[in-house]
């Protein structure tokens, strides 16, 4: 007969959530969950195989939370600014959730289109709302969300790693100046 769990999954899942709030995700331990939960490791292995079976609920978990800030930031105004916001915002409220999910090493190197197709799960979302908001065409929006993904992840790094602090509306500014410099030179390409 299997050991009876001392302790419910999502329990689990949010105390090691917590751990890596607190002190990053190389503080995610067996010893450490279990400190954390006032236990031995022992009860962790009676939900968990390994603790990369818990690092990996604790992700799922950590995209849930970014996609609720990502969702209100496409009901705004402008939506893609919203999104860059909203990304910018996550990486200011969760600094270590946001190291642990977006500044970590890749094993393959993926080319600019790749990586945004893997770390935004709402890419077309995303997309979409640039085409809908701006009246452009898929290959200017999707050089538009390349260049500004780029510039908010610099922004997002810059505050998630206490280098540099940004207003709100030094943000705006800066997403909207880049945004419409982008565009203008887009367009006056004829692209």
């Amino acid at each position: 007969m299997p050991p009876i769990a001392k302790f419910k999954k999502q329990e689990i899942v949010d105390c090691a959530l917590k751990i890596i709030e607190l002190r990053g995700g190389d503080a995610l331990t067996a010893r450490s969950l279990g400190e954390k939960l006032g236990s031995s490791p022992r009860p962790i292995f009676t939900i968990f195989q390994s603790m990369e079976e818990v690092l990996a609920e604790v992700m799922k978990k950590a995209y849930g939370i970014y996609r609720e800030y990502l969702n209100q930031g496409l009901k705004e105004r402008y939506p893609f600014k919203g999104a860059g916001k909203a990304y910018i915002r996550f990486a200011g409220e969760h600094p270590k959730l946001f190291q642990l999910m977006f500044m970590k090493e890749a094993k393959d190197v993926p080319n600019i289109h790749q990586v945004l197709m893997n770390v935004e799960e709402n890419y077309n979302q995303v997309l979409s709302s640039i085409t809908t908001s701006h009246n452009i065409n898929k290959e200017i929006a999707e050089k538009l969300y390349q260049h500004l993904w780029i510039y908010s992840h610099g922004i997002a790094v810059l505050i998630a790693t206490q280098v540099c602090k940004f207003t709100q509306e030094d943000i705006e500014k800066m997403l909207t100046e880049v945004f419409i410099g982008l565009l203008t030179s887009f367009r006056n390409k004829g692209e």
